[in-house]
């Protein structure tokens, strides 16, 4: 993975996530809160998780004290989750520019909430999150269709469609 392509994947993950905010924002509350019997519950406690592990991913990153995941309960509702969505975009934005191709393939080493200590390259953890990402928003849209709402199309190749990012 070289700098190019990990800016280039941070910008599809914030670009699908957004286009998922902007229909859930949409539909009524109790929908949006409504437990699904999924993963994680209802739709916002799986944005709450896809937006959780993000930000705990940065703080690894980081190498901050304090990493814990953040819980549905901090962010209890829509507007506040996606302000904290919108934080931890751009703070990976502000991180990713500070990386170079040298370092995507150097190694950290992270504790897992459950005390376990693994060690990886920032390019497999990089990929690690917009796979998890693209995986629970697979999740989201069931749920919307479930819910009888058109979700929105988050595919890598709208992505490049809509910005023109192949060219």
């Amino acid at each position: 993975m070289t700098l190019q392509e990990a800016k280039l994947l941070h910008a599809f993950t914030a670009w699908a996530d957004n286009r998922i905010f902007e229909v859930v924002a949409r539909i009524p509350e109790a929908e949006y809160m409504r437990d699904m019997k999924s993963s994680h519950g209802s739709i916002h406690g799986t944005l709450a998780h896809i937006v959780a592990a993000q930000k705990i991913w940065l703080s690894r990153w980081r190498n901050e004290a304090d990493q814990k995941l953040m819980t549905v309960d901090e962010v209890p509702s829509l507007k506040e989750l996606k302000a904290v969505a919108d934080t931890v975009g751009f703070e990976m934005a502000k991180f990713l520019g500070t990386m170079t191709d040298k370092k995507l393939q150097e190694s950290f080493s992270m504790r897992t909430s459950k005390g376990d200590t693994f060690t990886h390259t920032y390019a497999q953890a990089f990929h690690h999150l917009v796979d998890h990402s693209t995986y629970h928003r697979g999740q989201v849209i069931t749920m919307l269709r479930q819910l009888g709402v058109k979700p929105p199309s988050t595919g890598m190749i709208m992505f490049f469609r809509e910005t023109a990012k192949f060219r």
